[in-house]
């Protein structure tokens, strides 16, 4: 094993990261509509239609937008990732643990598996401290028009980005290397070496996933109830916390001390693995 050893932590976007859903920041009120309206109408035709509901949530926004006659432009999209509120502590986060991380000789990687819209991502202010943004995204016509899903990233599939991370396998449009056979020391992020934070049943495929695999999941939320404090009975996530990324908040000093596990794992078993080899030559 060559390098530092990596550390990636993996992130739902929507109530994990930021206050609600995405959409209601900027593109739901430049329809001239409320939230309730356009969620309604989304799921109305989900419904109706037997859709995937992240494919009827991008279809509503294509066809709320052609019925308005006003443009479903990317780089609008983007703008209104300005307006996403951001909790308590978030804009700090990334170079707080980056840093604790240098200390422990670990370099630590933040990555977004997201059903919301990657655009929107792109337009906020911590775009640029993740590694890669999974989450869904439009295809444009010749025009700058959003015209089809290129990605949908839905509850379920959001497992295969984890994979993709693991094997450091990133770009979407290549399957052939995600699904090759690879020994496990020479994938470049162990499971082990993963942490997954979400805020609820959506991201609940990814937790199991985490703990089935020896990594770790924290559910974070707005307001303690009996869902979330169900994830943690029923043995879905390790730990639970508000949403709260300020330094000393349950959450940062869980984290850390989770990198710091991982850290002492790396040394042990970089340790054994340099014992085994010198014994073998």
């Amino acid at each position: 094993m060559n390098g530092k050893p990596i550390i990636a932590i993996m992130y739902d976007f929507d109530k994990t990261l930021c206050t609600k859903d995405m959409q209601g920041y900027g593109f739901i009120p430049s329809l001239g509509i409320t939230e309730e309206e356009f969620w309604n109408y989304a799921n109305e035709i989900g419904h109706k239609e037997h859709m995937d509901s992240i494919l009827a949530y991008m279809y509503a926004m294509v066809k709320i937008s052609k019925d308005k006659n006003i443009p479903l432009l990317r780089e609008k999209l983007v703008e209104t990732g300005k307006k996403v509120e951001l909790f308590d502590g978030v804009s700090k986060w990334f170079s707080r643990i980056n840093n604790f991380g240098k200390k422990l000789g670990v370099c630590v990687e933040h990555y977004v598996i997201s059903s919301g819209l990657k655009e929107i991502i792109e337009g906020t202010d911590i775009a640029n401290e993740f590694k890669s943004i999974f989450a869904c995204e439009f295809l444009y016509d010749e025009n700058g028009n959003g015209i089809w899903p290129k990605t949908d990233v839905n509850y379920t599939n959001k497992t295969q980005f984890v994979y993709r991370i693991n094997k450091g396998v990133l770009d979407v449009a290549n399957d052939n290397d995600l699904n090759k056979s690879m020994p496990d020391d020479s994938k470049r992020i162990p499971f082990c070496n993963m942490i997954y934070i979400g805020d609820g049943l959506s991201d609940v495929p990814c937790m199991k996933m985490m703990k089935a695999y020896g990594g770790y999941s924290i559910a974070v939320y707005q307001k303690k109830d009996a869902k979330v404090e169900d994830l943690l009975q029923r043995g879905r996530v390790d730990y639970i916390y508000p949403a709260d990324y300020s330094e000393n908040s349950g959450l940062d000093n869980t984290v850390k001390n989770i990198i710091q596990k991982m850290a002492i794992s790396e040394t042990l078993y970089r340790e054994y693995s340099k014992q085994k080899h010198e014994i073998n030559n």
